[in-house]
């Protein structure tokens, strides 16, 4: 186990087997390439942080649109994925950067530019998608309420 401490959520212990490189980082943050994904719990969580392991200031809140736009299909180029290595047995996950204001009814998440992870190989990259009617500021909060109250009724 290493240790290192962030900006948001202090001291961190982890495993450097879970670590997810980057190999061309995130856009606008070239120099973090090594990050962890974080979660309360992975498998209901909707919401979940790509913390650094290079620069403990630099994180992302990173949400899984699917349990709320259940017709999210994200059209990639195949170079894109190929440069994550190996998939053929392993998942990929799939998650958009979101931005939660102050006043989370303005909350937005980029549609447009999702985060795909291969756990299998560790490697991770944004990918800008083909479809060009998802907006890179789509706002969500809406979509999660009603998400919300159709699982309530059901």
């Amino acid at each position: 186990m290493k240790k290192f401490n962030t900006k948001h959520f202090g001291e961190i212990n982890y495993d450097p087997e879970r670590v997810i490189h980057f190999p061309e980082g995130i856009p606008g943050f070239p120099e973090s390439k090594n990050y962890l994904l974080m979660s309360e719990n992975e498998d209901e969580d909707m919401f979940f942080w790509l913390q650094s392991v290079d620069d403990g200031d630099v994180a992302f809140t990173l949400m899984d649109v699917y349990k709320v736009l259940l017709d999210y299909d994200p059209q990639v180029e195949e170079d894109d994925i190929f440069e994550l290595g190996k998939i053929e047995n392993t998942p990929l996950l799939i998650y958009n950067i979101v931005v939660i204001p102050d006043y989370t009814r303005n909350m937005r998440v980029n549609l447009r530019a999702p985060v795909v992870i291969n756990l299998g190989t560790g490697l991770g990259k944004q990918v800008i998608c083909n479809n060009e009617d998802y907006p890179i500021r789509f706002m969500i909060f809406e979509e999660m309420e009603r998400a919300r109250k159709k699982l309530a009724t059901d």
